[in-house]
């Protein structure tokens, strides 16, 4: 955690990796403007809170600006994407659309690494924040599988369909089952939040819908669970199995 302003604006420019700012609620002017849009430049969340949250996490003169540092690199998908294709690889994407939870987050890049994933793209806003839990919850593997930080998943949607990949969306209304999906191909799937799944504007411009089957009558897997059944499936089906 960085705070005041011109520590703030020297890890920005300096090229440090920032996940979030707090900017104190009625902060107007010049440099409001300049925080704003280095936010917009270098794809930083800035989030407006009263001043007494900041008093809460720095005791010190926060000049009414808090930076998070990353404990990650964020990429880009248009500069991981064709790597993938040059390195002779098939695409395995991940994409999580309003998945908050720390620890599902590290337990799903968990899956995702052991699975050969190439990479793993969250939105820039109502994402889990990359912290200490969900490195732990990880083991590791946030340490080890790039992931993309876009402004929109539906262009990162739209980009992935402009390169050939086919894009897969987890859904329980779905008719398919997720074993009846080929996945061999380039592949990129979309899991949503637990509470409210995948946003429906996603759905409709997914190419395929699947629902994994249950028996029993609880509601649905946990999203983390969801998410290694859907890459077990995706790795044995690449094994010929």
């Amino acid at each position: 955690m960085i705070y005041g302003r011109q520590p703030v604006l020297d890890a920005i420019e300096a090229g440090k990796t920032v996940d979030k700012l707090l900017l104190q609620q009625g902060t107007r002017g010049d440099f409001e403007k300049e925080i704003r849009q280095l936010g917009r430049e270098h794809g930083i969340p800035v989030q407006v809170v009263p001043k007494e949250r900041l008093n809460k996490l720095v005791r010190g003169n926060h000049q009414g600006i808090i930076g998070f540092l990353s404990l990650v690199a964020y990429y880009r998908l248009e500069d991981v994407l064709p790597g993938i294709f040059e390195n002779g690889q098939t695409p395995l994407i991940l994409l999580l659309d309003g998945i908050t939870d720390v620890r599902n987050f590290g337990a799903i890049a968990r899956s995702a690494e052991i699975a050969g994933a190439q990479t793993i793209v969250t939105s820039l806003k109502g994402s889990a924040q990359i912290n200490a839990d969900a490195m732990k919850t990880s083991a590791g593997a946030l340490a080890k599988i790039p992931v993309c930080r876009e402004t929109s998943i539906m262009a990162a949607v739209e980009l992935l369909q402009a390169s050939g990949v086919c894009v897969f969306a987890s859904d329980l209304q779905a008719s398919k089952m997720v074993f009846e999906m080929d996945f061999r191909q380039p592949t990129a799937v979309i899991v949503g939040s637990e509470g409210e799944g995948v946003n429906p504007a996603l759905l409709r411009q997914a190419d395929e819908l699947f629902i994994i089957p249950q028996v029993g009558t609880t509601d649905s897997f946990n999203v983390s669970v969801a998410t290694g059944i859907i890459l077990y499936e995706t790795m044995r089906q690449r094994a010929g199995r």
